[in-house]
């Protein structure tokens, strides 16, 4: 399974090394170096992990299985660059390196236990597929330096991460950082899978039958993560992304009630560059048709709005969608009253029922206002109660 997952995480480490690499040019500061680092070390874990590339490394340097010296080495050095992110993050410069030199120290001497360990343990073939399966002489002690290192900082940058994430100042880095967070429990589920296949070998047996639950629980940890760790960076292009289609699909609703108010009523109407951006014509859309609203308040009969509103609330509506249900059935039947040259005796004194108090919600509001427009049955029965009312010839 590794020569499938593996390669993915290695993949998905160099994309993330590569652009985190071009935002090195604008920002060098001791957070963006150690996840600049941690990246290239993951590259070199899932890179090297691959059982092809595992032989070769090897190979070239004449021990066998230094391979998986060197990738469990370079997670415990990505543990390093981790929490140096994160505390780098949550407090100034000179108190983040204060809290980061015990943990360093710490992790210097895993790495020289680990090395220790494994020159001293015997080796008989290569292990690619199952390193940490293998039974060489000093593995339980070497793995369990391993996996203690490997988990007290896991949990370390768990807490750490969704510590900040409280505090974050923007919600892409939040957002991140409880991604970071939340993989915590992969993390656990691989050290339990790790620690059972020291228990096993002791019983003179092994863990192959979970060696899928171990592979695919640090597969998730680690594309998770990774997303994580990138997120603040390119989280807003989504946003962006969202903004678009969000606009996208409002002007699309919009258009159809702003050509039907528009038709009878074209002076609030004016020509936009053919050019113009998405934002800017919606805009216009949004202010032109309360401007035609305005313009058919004399050809609005007091009565529609009544009868609506009677119908909203009987219907259980609230709040906006009543106002909503009440000026689509005022608009409704002051075209047909236009169209038809019949103004009311008495019209409406103003054609807004709901008051929007900035552009956000006004643009929520209308298009609430189409959707009644065009299907609403409470505006089509609100109009047909009120179609005999009385009425003067227009001028």
């Amino acid at each position: 399974m590794n020569s499938v997952l593996y390669p993915v995480c290695a993949v998905v480490a160099l994309l993330a090394l590569l652009y985190k690499t071009r935002v090195l040019r604008t920002d060098r500061s001791p957070a963006q170096l150690a996840l600049t680092g941690n990246f290239l070390l993951l590259w070199i874990t899932y890179t090297v992990s691959t059982p092809a590339v595992w032989v070769a490394v090897s190979k070239t340097v004449g021990i066998v299985n230094f391979s998986g010296l060197l990738t469990q080495s370079c997670v415990v050095l990505m543990s390093g660059c981790q929490q140096l992110v994160l505390l780098h993050l949550t407090h100034d410069r000179a108190t983040a390196w204060r809290k980061a030199a015990p943990r360093l120290i710490g992790l210097a001497l895993v790495l020289a236990t680990m090395v220790s360990l494994f020159s001293a343990a015997t080796v008989q073939r290569e292990a690619p597929n199952d390193f940490a399966l293998s039974k060489a002489q000093y593995y339980p002690a070497y793995i369990v330096v391993y996996l203690l290192a490997y988990t007290a900082n896991q949990i370390d940058v768990g807490i750490l991460g969704w510590r900040y994430a409280k505090v974050a100042p923007t919600p892409w880095l939040r957002r991140g950082l409880l991604l970071i967070a939340l993989t915590l429990p992969f993390a656990l589920v691989y050290s339990g899978c790790r620690a059972a296949d020291v228990v096993a070998g002791q019983f003179g047996t092994d863990g192959r039958a979970w060696e899928p639950v171990a592979q695919i629980a640090v597969t998730i940890a680690t594309l998770t993560k990774t997303a994580g760790w990138t997120l603040p960076d390119w989280g807003r292009h989504l946003s962006t992304l969202g903004e678009w289609i969000r606009d996208r699909l409002a002007y699309r609703e919009l258009a159809s009630l702003h050509r039907r108010v528009t038709a009878l009523v074209p002076e609030p109407v004016i020509p936009l560059d053919p050019h113009a951006d998405l934002r800017t014509r919606l805009y216009r859309t949004v202010v032109e048709i309360r401007d035609a609203q305005w313009s058919l308040r004399t050809w609005m009969d007091p009565a529609v709005a009544g009868a609506a509103r009677l119908r909203a609330e009987a219907a259980g509506l609230a709040d906006d969608d009543v106002a909503a249900t009440i000026e689509a059935a005022q608009l409704r039947a002051a075209l047909r009253a236009k169209a038809a040259g019949r103004r009311p005796v008495e019209h409406t004194h103003t054609p807004r029922v709901a008051e929007p108090g900035d552009l956000v919600a006004e643009l929520a509001f209308q298009r609430k206002l189409a959707r009644a427009f065009h299907s609403s049955p409470l505006v089509t029965a609100a109009v047909a109660d009120t179609t005999n009312p009385r009425t003067e010839e227009a001028a």
